[in-house]
């Protein structure tokens, strides 16, 4: 683990990535799985997550302003339930845009951004901490799917309120979701709390087509975790050979996101060789959508109660206010 304090005032690094040995082994074993997966977290090198804030402005993706819309709509009851003085942890940070609804009013005692693309976060915490010079932060590069162990810097004592936007508890498979949330729970304690975006199960129509965008940026975003692994893995992924595919599978309630090979072709990666057929379909990502009672539900198990839900006079999407118990 590498540590290092930025020349400026008040921001702090911390690395907990992966070692190389390590991503290699992950990987490799994803794509010996049938069918071949390669995680969602490698989306995340710094052009994947400059993709993914692209999205978040789409026309047809509506989570990401439908969720701001609320965190405005509802910004005092968030305010009054957090408390000022809290130490606010977010998980898959990005760009740190949601959380500046709320950082003037909170007054956190320190601000926690956890994230995977090492360059994009720091770079986020920069510009933050310009724009709020009395915020302490301190910014950690980990796998937030792994149980996050606060910096030694954060008061003991403080109320921590976890803050996971963007519904991406759906990226994971429900019993990793349970694990996570058990996590979070763990890292908050006893006095903590979550507040947590929820995409809701729509018309089929609206969800595929904020996966299938007109302009082709999902489709970047999703053909660009090849151009990643190439990087990490001195591959040859050409990435003209594969096809962007995503849908909604309403059995399991979730859409899928797949790369399908168009031809017969073999793949260096890691100094192996990778075989994938003519329409052979790698998956790249399963996004669930939930119900509002059965994820109250669902949030008991790891040791949460939902106080709240917030949702927008469409029902498209939810903000939770989950209480430790």
């Amino acid at each position: 683990m590498g540590i290092q304090r930025d020349a400026q005032d008040g921001v702090y690094f911390y690395d907990y990535n992966l070692q190389e040995s390590d991503q290699q082994q992950e990987i490799l074993q994803g794509l010996a799985q049938r069918p071949k997966r390669i995680s969602a977290k490698y989306f995340y090198d710094q052009n994947g997550s400059q993709l993914f804030e692209d999205i978040t402005q789409l026309d047809e993706y509506y989570p990401t302003r439908t969720e701001v819309q609320l965190l405005k709509d509802y910004r005092q009851n968030i305010i009054d339930k957090a408390g000022e003085h809290s130490v606010l942890i977010e998980y898959g940070s990005g760009a740190s845009t949601k959380i500046r609804l709320l950082l003037d009013a909170l007054k956190p005692k320190a601000y926690v951004p956890l994230d995977i693309s090492k360059d994009f976060l720091f770079d986020s915490a920069i510009e933050l901490r310009q724009q709020f010079p009395w915020l302490e932060i301190h910014a950690t590069c980990l796998d937030y799917r792994q149980p996050a162990t606060l910096p030694r810097g954060i008061s003991p004592n403080a109320k921590k309120v976890a803050f996971f936007p963007g519904s991406s508890l759906g990226n994971f498979a429900p019993q990793e979701a349970l694990s996570f949330l058990k996590g979070v729970r763990a890292t908050v304690g006893d006095k903590g709390a979550m507040l947590i975006g929820v995409d809701l199960v729509k018309p089929i129509p609206t969800l595929e087509a904020a996966y299938n965008d007109a302009k082709g940026v999902t489709a970047q975003f999703n053909l660009n975790v090849l151009r990643h692994l190439n990087q990490l893995g001195n591959g040859n992924f050409n990435l003209d050979h594969f096809v962007h595919h995503a849908f909604f599978n309403p059995e399991q309630s979730r859409i899928e996101m797949h790369l399908i090979s168009k031809y017969d072709q073999v793949v260096s990666l890691f100094g192996q060789r990778l075989s994938f057929k003519q329409d052979e379909a790698v998956v790249t990502e399963y996004s669930y959508k939930f119900k509002p009672d059965t994820f109250a539900q669902f949030v008991r198990q790891a040791g949460f109660e939902s106080e709240h839900c917030w949702t927008d006079e469409n029902n498209h999407f939810a903000l939770f206010w989950l209480q430790a118990i």
